[in-house]
């Protein structure tokens, strides 16, 4: 059979091309956008927020949204059917971070013709995202290249564990997923957190990331604060995190005035269950223990905010 793959999600599409099937690719969603060459491939989903708004514009309208039970996503069937896949990925996780099962078959009820394969992914921790590893090699006939990816990951995150314990200090650290209203990470950024070499402060390894009260917070104090909005670039997490820096005490915290408040790549790596997050690993171990973890990723993955450029003064202004 001729594979021909429609994946609704950035993560998914990583694997999908990690695994050796960029090739059958021939769809994507919007977000989807690495490897680069899938930028190419025609766009299934639109988002129904302007995710070009601030962050608590976005917030506002997804609460709107969900408030009346619609879904946050468009899929364009009819450019689906077009496509004719023999299999789709999409996820099971959150309705709010890209489109669902339940849109997709909604998108597939009128089909008449014989229906794609429905690979849905729903990877809540590290485990599961090697379990959707193999889901999705399993469904395309290659058990093995599965087996061969995970084990790879594995070792590589191994390597980078067994150096963070080399460490005497666990630094407490917290992880940032949205910055107006803030929200903790959860999901598996706390077990690489603890991986890292850090002592996780909020959010629990396998559940949903929390929202997050700026005085819990402020009472916690953290030696380290790392901020990655989901969704974000690097460079929009430095546009918008005057939504933090402006907070009532924040100049008073710990991780503030000892120069270890980070801000990171959420959209690349911290918000992406895929293969890469073995490099979300290596950057939070950067991070954490610059003296033992060279900052190879520093740049490109991360930057200390201490390390941002004041705005220019308009003088006689």
């Amino acid at each position: 059979m001729t594979l021909r793959i429609v994946s609704l999600l950035p993560s998914a599409t990583e694997i999908v091309a990690a695994l050796g099937f960029s090739g059958e690719l021939v769809g994507r969603s919007h977000e989807c956008d690495c490897p680069s060459e899938v930028e190419t491939l025609p766009i299934c989903t639109a988002p129904k927020v302007d995710v070009s708004g601030s962050s608590e514009e976005i917030h506002r309208g997804i609460e709107r949204l969900v408030k009346e039970a619609l879904s946050v996503y468009r899929v364009d069937a009819e450019r689906m059917r077009q496509l004719s896949p023999t299999h789709v990925v999409t996820q099971v996780q959150c309705e709010v971070c890209a489109v669902s099962l339940d849109d997709v078959r909604d998108a597939l009820a009128a089909w008449s013709e014989p229906l794609p394969k429905l690979v849905a992914l729903s990877s809540r921790d590290l485990d599961d995202v090697f379990e959707d590893i193999g889901r999705v090699a399993d469904s395309l006939g290659a058990p093995e290249r599965g087996q061969k990816l995970v084990a790879s990951m594995r070792r590589r995150m191994d390597r980078v564990a067994e150096k963070a314990r080399t460490s005497s200090s666990r630094p407490r650290v917290a992880t940032i997923e949205w910055l107006s209203p803030l929200m903790a990470a959860g999901n598996w950024m706390p077990e690489l957190v603890e991986m890292a070499g850090g002592e996780n402060l909020f959010g629990a390894a396998g559940n949903h990331s929390p929202w997050l009260a700026w005085e819990d917070l402020r009472a916690a104090d953290p030696d380290a604060i790392i901020l990655f909005p989901c969704g974000f670039s690097l460079e929009r997490v430095r546009e918008e995190i005057g939504l933090v820096t402006s907070l009532s005490g924040w100049k008073d915290l710990r991780a503030v005035a000892a120069g270890r408040v980070f801000l990171a790549e959420g959209n690349q790596l911290f918000n992406r269950p895929g293969p890469r997050l073995v490099e979300t690993l290596e950057a939070t171990a950067e991070m954490i223990h610059p003296e033992i973890f060279r900052p190879a990723l520093e740049g490109a993955a991360w930057q200390r905010l201490s390390s941002l450029r004041p705005a220019p003064v308009t003088i006689g202004a």
